[in-house]
């Protein structure tokens, strides 16, 4: 998995929160965040990767806790590696991705026991109100223009008290890497050139400040109990020794959980 752009000088090649320093041009015709197209590559080049799966998904568990018997929707599940490991720890576990392709790959690995929905999360979701103890979204929410109706839907499937526990690419490291940088108050887009399996394709994020996140969580009637920086599981040390150190010290993702106020009652 590779990005098809020039390198900031600051940064090394390989750095998981590198953003190309100008737009990418997307040839005529051709799909942006094709998930389907690469679903099978993506899923196998971050299996076992250490920015992706000891960064950015252990930080999602880790942060989920002792989930057992807990209801937890996995928002974006692509193929279902968060599933599995909530589910493994005695969770019930629904997932939606806006991929048929992704979900293809989540059910060979969860098999028929588990709910798995083709969903959009810029879609009304197919939940009645209060179903889920926990959502989680494992770096899903910077594919999101607008992060309001998403979030309205989130925090109206969730229980009193429930949580959602999300990670994104963290807005300091977008904002640093550019050249020239971006204002970093606004929420703009950008498109960036990744390599699957020898073929690329165009990935447009939305990178907005920190204070519009949070924005975003309370406007949604969220109250704001975990923002962290994550660093990498020390399970990966003895499997990257060569990278591990250097990952470590990075910034790379933001982690947030955000609580659904308890009822009145």
């Amino acid at each position: 998995m590779e990005r098809v752009s020039d390198m900031p000088d600051d940064l090394e090649p390989g750095h998981p929160a590198w953003v190309s320093p100008a737009t990418e041009p997307v040839a005529p015709g051709q799909a942006v965040n094709d998930y389907d197209g690469f679903a099978a590559a993506y899923t196998a080049e971050t299996e076992n990767d250490l920015m992706v799966e000891y960064g950015a998904r252990s930080a999602i568990t880790a942060l989920a806790g002792d989930v057992t018997g807990r209801r937890i929707l996995d928002a974006g599940c692509g193929a279902g590696p968060v599933s599995v490991a909530l589910r493994d720890r005695g969770a019930v576990v629904t997932g939606i991705d806006a991929s048929a392709g992704m979900l293809a790959l989540a059910r060979e690995r969860l098999g028929d026991d588990v709910d798995l929905r083709v969903a959009d999360l810029r879609d009304p979701l197919p939940f009645a109100d209060s179903t889920f103890d926990d959502v989680v979204a494992s770096l899903v929410l910077h594919y999101l223009a607008d992060w309001g109706p998403a979030l309205a839907e989130i925090r109206r499937v969730l229980r009193p008290g429930g949580r959602l526990i999300a990670s994104v690419n963290h807005p300091f490291v977008e904002h640093l890497s550019q050249s020239p940088r971006h204002n970093y108050f606004a929420t703009t887009s950008y498109t960036d050139a990744w390599t699957f399996d020898g073929r690329s394709f165009p990935l447009t994020f939305w990178r907005r400040p920190l204070q519009a996140m949070t924005t975003a969580f309370t406007d949604a009637g969220f109250r704001l109990s975990v923002v962290r920086e994550p660093q990498p599981d020390p399970a990966a040390r003895e499997r990257f020794p060569d990278d591990f150190a250097a990952f470590s010290t990075k910034l790379s993702f933001l982690c947030f959980v955000v609580e659904a106020p308890p009822s009145a009652g």
